[in-house]
């Protein structure tokens, strides 16, 4: 068993999709991966995963598997930086944090606003979904982050860079994607996923985006309840295609889009969300402050 083994299938897992996780998150193809977790699966002596023709689920062995596969890549990862960090110590780090789906548009542009002090710092780059980063932020993992403005602490500040419009995600072939664009009401009745309440926050106050896409259904007097809820915006996909089900994301879910989903502009406009630098408040690092002095740069970049 090797570390790309239990990347590969934390990969899988949280995308519930074999082809989402090669072409999405690992850029390999998809009979490679399905091949490395059949190697898993042989060496762990056990299914992993439920294999159907909408996706894939974790088996009970691979839901318990999956929580050790995570500490033990946490694990390595930090073993990795402590041992830099000893032959590098005169070299100082900047850690930098990104929603996973925006660090293909934002991580490029904040290595060329960097371009000048890369030589002379350590870059540590994490991806990770909102809350995770607002929970890294506090603790001291990242030193910036793009992210939501997440609830939970004074101790954290945001800078706004854009706000982005939501969308109606549904089936390529569901009876409304013939629709210029959907009004809300028409949702009514349909099969909603929606992103979890609880499952990726640490402070346990629901997720940025989960409280704005409740927010709107209730402004527009829609009754409407998640049938199901999911931590990863790659399970939303999967649920979309294998149960025929509706959801409302932000544009930039896009990047997730497989063949068998699209999507509609709300009729009358939408909720909108916004994508923030976060920082806590009491870090000294001169890094931080280089990078907030110039961090306007980007949204006007971009």
């Amino acid at each position: 068993m090797e570390l790309r083994h239990l990347r590969y299938f934390v990969a899988v897992a949280e995308a519930r999709s074999f082809k989402l996780a090669a072409e999405g998150k690992l850029h390999t193809t998809q009979p490679s991966l399905s091949r490395q977790i059949r190697d898993l699966e042989d060496e762990v002596g056990t299914p992993l995963f439920l294999r159907g023709a909408k996706g894939v689920e974790l088996t009970p062995a691979g839901r318990v598997f999956l929580d050790h596969a995570r500490v033990m890549l946490s694990q390595a990862e930090v073993a990795v930086q402590s041992a830099r960090q000893i032959v590098y110590p005169q070299k100082p780090s900047f850690a930098l944090g990104f929603m996973i789906g925006h660090d293909t548009t934002w991580l490029p542009e904040a290595l060329r606003l960097l371009h000048e002090e890369l030589p002379r710092i350590r870059l540590v780059i994490s991806t990770q979904n909102s809350p995770q980063l607002a929970a890294a932020l506090l603790h001291g993992g990242v030193d910036a982050a793009f992210l939501r403005r997440e609830d939970g602490s004074d101790e954290l500040e945001f800078r706004t860079l854009l706000d982005e419009s939501f969308e109606v995600f549904l089936p390529s072939n569901h009876p409304l994607a013939i629709k210029p664009e959907i009004n809300v009401q028409e949702i009514i009745g349909e099969i909603f996923i929606s992103v979890s309440g609880t499952a990726l926050s640490i402070s346990g106050k629901q997720p940025a985006l989960r409280r704005t896409i409740d927010r709107f259904l209730i402004d527009n007097g829609s009754e409407i309840r998640p049938t199901h809820e999911v931590d990863n915006l790659g399970a939303v996909m999967s649920l979309i295609s294998s149960t025929g089900g509706i959801a409302l994301l932000p544009h930039y879910a896009k990047t997730f889009l497989p063949d068998t989903v699209t999507t509609r502009p709300l009729s009358g406009g939408g909720p909108k969300i916004d994508l923030s630098i976060g920082y806590r408040k009491t870090n000294t690092s001169p890094m931080l402050k280089l990078f907030l002095a110039r961090v306007n740069e980007l949204a006007a970049h971009l």
